[in-house]
């Protein structure tokens, strides 16, 4: 059994890790897209809604029953939450 608890926590570790690169990778290419647009306060909370909204339903839709939808939406609202401060912190850099 430690064998195998071994290989959940490296795994979960891994894949950790790669989301972090996901949103770390997605943050520099949302903050690219957005500077210089001259966005306001109420269009940028106006994406981030939407953009999370459209995470929650892309992924209820294909979430292949892995997961509950509430888990899914806690889920899509905690990776867009990182996204966006990595984007408004890039934003505010310039």
């Amino acid at each position: 059994m430690p064998s195998r608890l071994a290989d959940l926590i490296r795994r979960a570790r891994r894949l950790a890790a790669e989301r972090d690169r996901l949103v770390e990778s997605l943050a520099a290419e949302w903050a690219r897209a957005l500077r210089g647009q001259r966005l306001s306060a109420w269009d940028l909370e106006e994406l981030w809604a939407g953009l999370t909204e459209e995470a929650v339903r892309r992924g209820n839709a294909t979430g292949e029953g892995k997961w509950t939808p509430q888990a899914w939406r806690a889920e899509a609202q905690e990776v867009m939450a990182r996204v966006r401060s990595k984007v408004e912190a890039a934003l505010r850099e310039r």
